[in-house]
């Protein structure tokens, strides 16, 4: 049923709510790039002890120390980004809730704009915008998604969960170079690690062809040769500076 046509204010502002309220997610984009960002750091990292002709335990204690390091710096990023961001987000909800109380004629205007801005015509904007300013959490929460582009009930994240999150993603790409090491020694270890990363690239750059519009075979076909050739230089590093 066309907006115009609702045949009570109650229907039709919650239609413009649904239609302003979209939900949108970058959950599975954040998860395989987490898993990519461990996986080729520690990927180089084990190529370039490998290239300077490293032992097996200092390839181990290396790789190990690498994934700590690298989770915990990955775990207090996103903890502190996403705590950031929900202050900066609670400061601004509390100042367009201030204007909505003190400055109900300006921020109206304002939600007829976003409303026509959305297809709507502009007499029925002024409709359901009366309709939502009439409920002052009902406003807010409009401003918030629409002019603020803040979803009121996450406000940026939880930053526990964003860096527990970040925390285990990281070292589960970060543990794959070394899981060779962990079980045999010696060149069927370094092949072994190799095999596994280039497998693990190839699953990462068919996983982000979910969501960058290539096929599936050309982002792990360039994942796979990215992340080799980065892994390659760091074993040339290593096998400049280890004979040194």
């Amino acid at each position: 049923m066309p907006l115009s046509s609702a045949p009570t204010p109650t229907g039709f502002g919650t239609r413009v709510r649904r239609l302003l309220h979209r939900p949108s997610g970058n959950a599975l984009r954040a998860a395989v790039l987490g898993v990519n960002d461990g996986l080729v750091s520690s990927f180089c990292l084990v190529m370039g002890l490998e290239g300077a002709a490293a032992s097996r335990e200092a390839v181990i204690l290396a790789g190990l120390a690498g994934l700590a390091a690298g989770a915990c710096s990955m775990a207090l990023g996103e903890w502190l980004s996403v705590t950031n961001s929900r202050e900066m987000n609670n400061k601004r909800l509390r100042d367009m809730a201030h204007e909505l109380a003190h400055d109900a004629i300006r921020a109206r205007q304002r939600l007829v704009t976003v409303i026509v801005g959305k297809g709507v015509l502009p007499a029925d904007a002024e409709r359901a915008a009366d309709e939502i300013m009439r409920n002052p959490r009902a406003a807010l929460d409009t401003f918030a998604r629409e002019v603020l582009g803040i979803n009121p009930q996450e406000r940026g994240g939880n930053p526990v969960q964003a860096a527990v999150i970040s925390f285990v993603l990281y070292s589960s790409g970060a543990l794959v170079p070394l899981l060779p090491f962990l079980v045999t020694a010696g060149p069927s270890a370094q092949f072994g690690s190799i095999v596994a990363c280039l497998a693990g690239l190839g699953l990462v750059g068919w996983g982000t062809s979910s969501f960058n519009g290539r096929p599936g075979w050309f982002s792990a076909l360039r994942q796979v040769l990215i992340g080799g050739m980065a892994a390659a230089f760091t074993y040339g590093l290593g096998t400049v500076f280890g004979s040194l």
